[in-house]
């Protein structure tokens, strides 16, 4: 759930959300870098970082114009995590945290821009491992991440390690190897996050390595339980307004992004050799496989998605009503998620469903239009 449709949302697929804001760049080069071409404004573009590997666009602008943002959708650095996992897998977490994120992060209070991007910075490493690290690599570098974050509660956790295994009390055990991971300790401690959100992060990255389709739509909800609903979670922690009633909220918002970023990137995903859209839904539409795999959707591709995104936004407009729960700069962030999910699935269906010719984007004044009306209405 941080600014990246893609988490109160899976950032980079999976991770969540701020706005991060840059000036325009040429949108050829956004579309050489992502690999196809994508509808977008021609305008400034707004895009907010959700689950751990989403990225749904809202507004944008960096200092120095030099197009982060691409970097934030491609991920085309993977050194980050093909290194030593005690050090290496941070570097490419540092470097967004330290050149995009605190960008937008100016726009919030001091104390909730530190956790945040210590947030962000784990929740990026970690999708970067699962997803750009040698896969022969990525379980024992998935390994070492969760064994550092044990580290971590294990000396600074306390109370706060909960669900999440194991701890000793504060101040004993190893200091943390990893620097992004040391990060956290602050935000761990002065927010008293539980370990479990992070854990079922790495366990959604683990899930990535062996599975590559979803039977089921009942299969793809569990995919989104640890692969976007924990941003969400984390997030309310930090803003002091986590209850098990937002929580709940919470996580329809956060899967409803993580639905819509995969509707989006439907040949995006099969290019990577997965498929999100369940084999049952499939059948149900007479698809198959290689009729994702065209050029242009045919009909049966767009009537299939224009179920999905159906789907998507009755789930997004039940979690909505969090808006009117929360104040201040927490409901302006829940109402910026909720307003980019719609604005992405307006988006798809404005292109008649049909996601494979290009990737439906949002625009920047139908984003603004959304903040606006779900801010001031609450939901």
């Amino acid at each position: 759930m941080f600014s990246e449709p893609h988490g109160f949302g899976r950032t980079a697929r999976r991770s969540s959300g701020l706005a991060v804001i840059r000036r325009p760049t040429a949108s050829a080069r956004h579309r050489k870098l992502a690999g196809k071409s994508t509808r977008t404004s021609a305008d400034v573009h707004v895009i907010i970082c959700i689950s751990n590997k989403t990225c749904v666009q809202i507004e944008i602008v960096t200092r120095n114009g030099t197009g982060a943002s691409s970097r934030l959708r491609t991920r085309a650095q993977p050194a980050a995590a093909t290194a030593d996992a005690a050090d290496e897998p941070n570097l490419l977490a540092g470097q967004a945290a330290g050149e995009n994120f605190p960008v937008a992060l100016r726009l919030l209070p001091a104390r909730r821009r530190v956790h945040l991007t210590a947030v962000y910075g784990f929740a990026r490493t970690v999708d970067d491992i699962g997803d750009e690290a040698p896969p022969e690599q990525r379980p024992r570098l998935l390994d070492d991440l969760e064994a550092d974050l044990r580290r971590l509660y294990a000396r600074y956790g306390g109370k706060s390690s909960g669900s999440g295994g194991d701890s000793g009390s504060d101040g004993d055990g190893e200091e943390p190897r990893s620097r992004v991971v040391r990060a956290l300790a602050p935000t761990v401690a002065d927010c008293a996050i539980p370990m479990q959100p992070f854990l079922d992060l790495i366990l959604a990255n683990r899930q990535d390595q062996v599975v590559s389709r979803y039977a089921t739509f009942r299969d793809l909800l569990g995919y989104c339980r640890l692969s976007a609903n924990p941003v969400g979670r984390i997030v309310l922690y930090v803003f002091d307004s986590f209850t098990p009633q937002r929580a709940e909220l919470s996580d329809s918002v956060c899967t409803a992004l993580q639905l819509a970023e995969h509707w989006q990137d439907v040949a995006e995903d099969l290019r990577a050799g997965r498929i999100y859209v369940p084999a049952a839904d499939m059948e149900t539409y007479g698809c198959t496989e290689q009729d994702l795999a065209q050029a242009a959707a045919p009909p049966p591709v767009r009537a299939l998605m224009a179920f999905e995104t159906g789907r998507a936004k009755a789930m997004l407009d039940a979690g909505a009503p969090l808006i009117g729960m929360l104040r201040g700069s927490a409901r302006v962030a829940v109402a910026g998620y909720v307003a980019g999910g719609r604005a992405a699935l307006a988006a798809i269906a404005a292109a008649d469903h049909d996601v494979l010719r290009t990737t439906p984007r949002p625009r920047k004044r139908r984003l603004a239009a959304e903040l606006i009306l779900a801010y001031a209405r609450g939901r």
